[in-house]
């Protein structure tokens, strides 16, 4: 399935993307709010026929998801904190696509933060995004081989699971879990790609995981 994480804190339901895998199952939704990180088919087009609750996205998104039959629609903005659902949700801009700019969240609940960026080439303010953060949930599109390529002026694609752990450790952020992996991950062994994650981990004094449908973490 598409990759798309709900968040809960003290009864309330925030949920990040909802990709068009989702599309049968958008009238079942029971969350508060959602919050979209772009407007790729994998990320947001499980709201083309609506949506349950108000939806979050910036300026750029909302421009290429216009059609979608969203009614509550709100707009981020990028370096502003916004109070969604009895989260503290912001923005920050990514590098990744020209034809879908893209941001990653930071979250906080209570005392705790969680950075999220499931596609990413970079982050524009990296050390404002990962300030006072727990974990990182980053691209597992590929492990050390880097997808990244050069449009014009722009850089676009996918970092390497090694480059992002290398961020975590520049910022001591302790632990990293990637999700939205890619075939070197789901065509391998678990259990191979596992170790490999990990040990990359470890050379940088940070706990490196792969993340798995179903996965739910206690922060």
């Amino acid at each position: 399935m598409h990759t798309s994480l709900e968040v809960r804190f003290r009864g309330k339901r925030l949920l990040i993307d909802f990709g068009e895998d989702w599309l049968p199952h958008a009238a079942d939704l029971h969350v508060d709010a959602i919050v979209l990180t772009h407007g790729h088919p994998d990320h947001a087009w499980g709201l083309k026929r609506g949506a349950p609750c108000p939806v979050y996205a910036t300026e750029a998104t909302w421009k290429v998801i216009s059609e979608f039959e969203i009614r509550d629609r709100h707009i981020m903005q990028p370096g502003r904190a916004f109070r969604i659902a009895g989260f503290s949700v912001e923005a920050f801009a990514v590098e990744h696509s020209i034809r879908c700019p893209a941001v990653g969240f930071r979250v906080t609940a209570g005392k705790k933060s969680f950075f999220y960026a499931p596609d990413i080439v970079a982050i524009v303010d990296r050390s404002a995004a990962l300030s006072q953060v727990q974990l990182y949930i980053g691209d597992g599109a590929t492990i050390e081989r880097s997808l990244v390529r050069r449009s014009g002026e722009y850089v676009i694609g996918h970092t390497p699971i090694r480059t992002q752990i290398g961020w975590c450790e520049k910022e001591a952020v302790p632990q990293a879990i990637f999700t939205h992996c890619g075939t070197e991950i789901v065509s391998s062994d678990p259990a191979e790609s596992l170790a490999r994650v990990a040990a990359l981990g470890e050379e940088r004094n940070v706990q490196a995981s792969i993340a798995w449908d179903g996965l739910e973490i206690d922060l």
